[in-house]
């Protein structure tokens, strides 16, 4: 009988929890799948963000894919992707490693670098363009010569500022990711590596980053499609100067729809960046081997 009564509450369970995702589904389908929809379609439409909406065909798609300044600023996006991934993965992984040890100076020490994660994008980048001001910023009132460029008005010069803002302000955030993911590392393995002789380099190269593999590529998908999206901090910063210098694709979205009034060719660039941020997920995923979540689950 009481085997009977188990068997029965364990079916009630499993036949509740599809309906724990009901919300889930709810929210997402509201938050994300209709406007996405909705942005979908106005990119066949002509429509200034007040007016009427006027159907158009392929209008704003001819006039976003011939545009000469699409190039530039897939260009741009794609280099400001790629360098700011190789600047914050090494430095998020050091920086995980190091505060997963078991000393309690080390857990202060992540509270402290969890700080720029806190602060908007917009508050950063307002404190940066004061900083680096050639004229009243930090070089010229501490009279560092070298602070004292016009980091803001030289193209490479603006564009290493925006790689560093940005590095500066989410390293905290992979850097947890990271330490999580050393802190889940089995001890054991490093204990028969100290009784085999490795030393503390030769265990982070062949114990620590192996068994890192995928939430290397967690992190990376996180990084690489969040900069995908990057706008309010280049925005404040530099409004993608010097002359296009900074301009990425999603700057250039929202000067075409606010500034311009064009929300049709707009439409069709948030559009492109969703298919470029899908199609990069996928190609992350699919290096991945398998899915992380998988060996997450063997590993506990």
């Amino acid at each position: 009988m009481s085997a009977l009564t188990g068997s029965t509450g364990r079916e009630g369970r499993r036949s509740i929890l599809p309906w724990l995702a009901v919300p889930a589904l709810l929210f997402f389908v509201g938050f994300a799948l209709v406007p996405l929809v909705g942005v979908f379609a106005l990119s066949f439409t002509t429509w200034d963000g007040i007016g009427t909406i006027h159907p158009s065909g392929l209008t704003s798609w001819r006039a976003v894919l011939t545009n000469p300044g699409l190039p530039h600023a897939l260009w741009v996006t794609f280099l400001v992707m790629a360098v700011s991934w190789a600047v914050q993965t090494p430095a998020s992984i050091l920086l995980g490693t190091f505060l997963a040890g078991r000393q309690r100076y080390r857990a202060v020490l992540s509270l402290i670098y969890f700080v720029p994660l806190l602060l908007s994008s917009a508050a950063i980048a307002v404190a940066y363009r004061a900083l680096l001001d050639p004229n009243f910023g930090l070089g010229a009132g501490l009279g560092f010569e070298w602070l004292s460029k016009d980091w803001l008005g030289r193209p490479w010069l603006a564009f290493g500022v925006v790689v560093f803002v940005v590095s500066w302000q989410f390293v905290p955030f992979h850097s947890l990711i990271y330490q999580g993911g050393v802190q889940q590392i089995p001890q054991s393995l490093y204990e028969a590596a100290q009784l085999d002789g490795a030393g503390q380099i030769r265990q982070f190269f062949s114990i620590t980053l192996p068994q890192l593999k995928y939430t290397i590529i967690t992190s990376s998908t996180l990084m690489v499609i969040g900069s995908l999206t990057f706008f309010d901090l280049i925005f404040v910063l530099t409004e993608g100067g010097p002359g296009d210098a900074t301009r990425v694709l999603a700057l250039d979205m929202y000067k075409r729809g606010f500034q311009a009034e064009l929300m049709g060719p707009a439409s069709a660039i948030a559009v492109i960046l969703v298919l470029m941020g899908l199609a990069i997920a996928l190609l992350l995923r699919r290096l991945g081997g398998r899915d992380a979540g998988e060996s997450q689950l063997e590993g506990a």
